[in-house]
């Protein structure tokens, strides 16, 4: 019997309830039962023949775990205590190095170890493609970076990749020291709080929008920041598209940010046509160049959607890294001492040169600081891991991997491996020195990923972070207003309470009471 209700043009409110009401009170009992049973039967039958067709596979042992959502909550749930570690070592003692399980609504393999690193990082795209979460193809689009293969994706990262080269940041230095000095300046004027967190994150926005992407008006970039940080909250959401919600406002933040970037692209082609402006100038322009030249490959809508997605994956990686490097050397004196003689070595050199400003040979003298850095990426890695998605069926240590499935590595199992590191507990920036006798090995040391797939900003992240922590120790004494505050995964690592910090000025002159 059907239930749906038909609407009767000319009966009153209450009539038509009355018949809706009656159809749906006499519903007979027994129809539902067999659509239950049905229902659940057929969910059966598919379940039976899925497993049938693995049947011949030699599968990986472990657990799917509840049907649809596997193991995915007792995994999102380890990851906010900051223990994915522990949730992965518990499974690698039980069935070893490669297990399978299901994370995110798709059956999963997990592997751990440099081969299995090497395995999926160094994988050609016949094997393994990338697969980001829904809400980063909706939110960033679809035509982003991390989902683009073949002969766009190549053109799409030679365009981003020629801007992190060094001999092009260079050329950036000195801007991104006077940004960062202003930015300090402003956030001080008046307070004698810095919230490290939201600072960093600032820092990182405004280089990106300045130095990579040429967008210079301040307002403007002010705008597009409160967008992002939108933006960036709604892909880590649930992807549900209702008011109110954090994909719903995600969504409509990438609207506002289309509609803000649009006339920049028409500005900068018409420039570039008229040759007022060249593809070196940024990374738009040099989207836009190769757009000129392979109208057939690259469109408009790939320029806006790897925009967005620079932008948002700029926005955390490195803010996570300066905020922690500011944590680390709160808590340890004689970190913060070696990194503070370190910078004051160079401070001290620039003063006795006309042009004040840092410079491409000044940032590549602080050793010890970026060590400091390299340290901090092993123990607490920005990106816990990744997935792949298989998209043909293949084997790696003996076991059967179908297409279809996903492939999940995680940085920590190699960065706290004793056969690479040794006492991996201990925090030891002296590991990273480039006169050791026993070599990092390949794809053991991961947190800007290994091979083919390394992040293509890992220099400019260096960059960034090494003049930040440069002005921040030159220029100001500090101390932490919650001393005891935790690192917590949200999904990223960060200080639980944004690390606001208590600064007064090293010059007597602009002092901070």
């Amino acid at each position: 019997m059907s239930t749906t209700t038909t609407t009767i043009p000319h009966l009153p409110p209450s009539k038509r309830n009355t018949i809706t009401n009656y159809c749906c009170c006499h519903i007979n009992p027994m129809s539902i039962s067999i659509i239950v049973v049905v229902t659940l039967v057929s969910l059966f039958l598919l379940l039976k023949l899925y497993k049938k067709k693995l049947g011949n596979k030699n599968l990986p042992k472990g657990s799917l775990g509840y049907p649809l959502i596997g193991e995915t909550f007792s995994f999102l749930q380890a990851q906010k205590k900051d223990q994915g570690p522990e949730w992965i070592n518990d499974r690698v003692k039980k069935y070893g190095p490669v297990f399978k399980t299901s994370l995110m609504g798709a059956p999963t393999v997990v592997i751990v170890g440099q081969a299995g690193n090497k395995f999926i990082l160094g994988s050609d795209e016949n094997v393994l493609v990338a697969k980001q979460p829904k809400t980063l193809s909706t939110v960033a689009g679809k035509h982003n970076i991390f989902e683009l293969t073949g002969s766009r994706y190549q053109l799409i990262k030679g365009a981003l990749s020629s801007f992190m080269k060094p001999t092009i940041l260079q050329s950036n230095v000195k801007h991104m020291d006077n940004l960062i000095t202003t930015l300090f300046l402003k956030s001080t004027k008046k307070t004698n709080i810095i919230p490290t967190v939201d600072f960093m994150k600032r820092v990182t926005f405004n280089i990106a929008s300045a130095v990579l992407f040429g967008i210079q008006n301040e307002v403007l970039i002010d705008e597009f920041c409160h967008d992002f940080t939108i933006a960036f909250k709604a892909i880590w959401s649930l992807p549900v598209n209702l008011p109110g919600l954090a994909y719903w406002h995600g969504m409509r933040a990438r609207s506002r940010i289309i509609d803000r970037l649009m006339p920049i692209i028409r500005k900068k082609s018409e420039e570039l046509r008229e040759g007022r402006s060249s593809p070196s100038s940024d990374v738009l322009s040099s989207l836009i160049d190769v757009k000129m030249q392979h109208e057939d490959v690259i469109s408009e809508e790939m320029i806006v959607d790897n925009f967005i997605t620079m932008m948002i994956a700029g926005h955390d990686t490195s803010a996570i890294l300066m905020s922690l490097m500011v944590w680390k050397m709160s808590k340890d004196p004689k970190i913060h001492r070696n990194i503070f003689e370190e910078q004051m070595d160079i401070q001290r050199d620039i003063e006795r040169r006309e042009d004040q400003n840092l410079t491409w040979s000044d940032i590549q003298k602080m050793k010890y600081t970026w060590r400091v850095a390299q340290e901090l990426m092993r123990i607490i890695p920005p990106v816990f891991g990744s997935f792949r998605k298989v998209v043909n069926d293949t084997t790696f240590g003996g076991f059967d991997i179908p297409k279809g499935w996903q492939v999940f590595w995680s940085a920590y199992n190699t960065h706290m491996d004793s056969d690479v590191f040794t006492n991996p507990a201990e925090f030891d920036p002296s590991r990273f020195e480039t006169n050791l006798l026993k070599p990092i090995p390949p794809y053991t040391y991961i947190p800007f990923g290994g091979g083919q797939h390394s992040c293509i900003g890992n220099e400019f992240a260096r960059v960034e972070t090494l003049i930040t922590m440069y002005k921040l120790v030159t220029m100001f004494e500090w101390s932490l207003i919650y001393p005891d505050e935790v690192i917590t995964r949200q999904p990223m690592p960060y200080p639980s309470m944004g690390l606001p910090i208590k600064v007064k000025s090293r010059s007597s002159a602009t002092a901070i009471d």
